[in-house]
Parts: structure tokens; C-alpha cells; sequence
């Protein structure tokens, strides 16, 4: 997924910096992973590499990927370190990512476009905001992201 993200006042440059996330992902025992009775239940850990630009490049990433049709959404939580602009030291931060109000009958709007927020874990402080979408002409390299075990 790709698109932009928008440092808050004061926490980097000013203006749109690109921002894309790419990620491995699929339920290690489909059967838990479909059980809607199960903690496991359309939720998996993902791994991969996120860019944001001004803090980091092809940063390698770990989290998880929730799919929450019961309440209409698909999060992304994903974990990676960055340079703080601020103060050039090396940081902890969190990305929760959200396709909202998802609809069967509108896959290609509310399947495709995420919006997020980014953190500084240690102190909880928001770094930006973004939104990132997914083009349909990836869906092959999507598709072959998919752990089957």
C-alpha cells in the first residue's frame, strides 16, 4: 500500500512525504483463523518493511493484520523504528492503519483506502497522519504475500 503521510506541527517537515508499507502475511491453521469462537479469529501477524519519509526507509516492520467485518474494519498494527526529525536519535514507533465501513458491495472503495496515525511508542506522542491505498494492478504481488502453511 501506497500514498502519504502529514507530520504533525513542529514534529518534521512540513507537507506530504510518501508513505508505503509492504507486508508477508496469513493464519498459521486456516481452521483457528476461520473459527469466529477463536482468539485467532480473522487476526494473523504480518511482517515486512515500511517507508516514511522523513523518518525512515524500507524499515523493516512486525505486527499484526485484524480482519473486524464485524464492525466494519481492517487494522493494521505494525511496530518499526525511525530517526526522530526532531532530534536525529533512533525511536520506537507504532502505525494503526484502518480500512473503515467496509461493504461487500463496494470492495474496490472501502477495500483499498487506509487510513492511519503514527506514534512514538515511548511516549505516545502522535508523529502524523496518513493515508495509503491499494492499487489493483498489485494485486498479484498481494496475492503471492499470502503465508499458506
Amino acid at each position: 500500500m501506497a500514498g502519504h503521510h502529514v507530520f504533525q506541527p513542529d514534529l518534521g517537515p512540513p507537507g506530504r512525504h510518501p508513505f508505503s508499507f509492504e507486508l508477508s502475511w496469513g493464519p498459521d491453521r486456516l481452521g483457528e483463523w476461520l473459527d469466529p469462537t477463536g482468539d485467532a479469529f480473522l487476526w494473523q501477524e504480518a511482517r515486512g518493511s515500511l517507508t516514511a519519509g522523513g523518518l525512515c526507509e524500507a524499515a523493516p516492520c512486525t505486527g499484526t493484520l485484524a480482519l473486524d467485518y464485524p464492525r466494519g474494519r481492517i487494522r493494521y498494527t505494525l511496530d518499526f523504528e525511525a530517526t526522530s526529525p526532531a532530534n536525529g536519535e533512533s525511536v520506537l514507533c507504532r502505525y494503526v492503519g484502518e480500512k473503515l465501513r467496509l461493504r461487500p458491495w463496494n470492495l474496490l472503495t472501502t477495500h483499498t483506502t487506509c487510513y492511519g496515525t503514527l506514534v512514538e511508542l515511548a511516549s505516545g506522542r502522535l508523529v502524523s497522519r496518513s493515508i495509503v491505498t491499494f492499487r489493483l494492478r498489485h494485486l498479484p504481488r498481494f496475492l503471492a504475500s499470502l503465508r499458506w502453511v
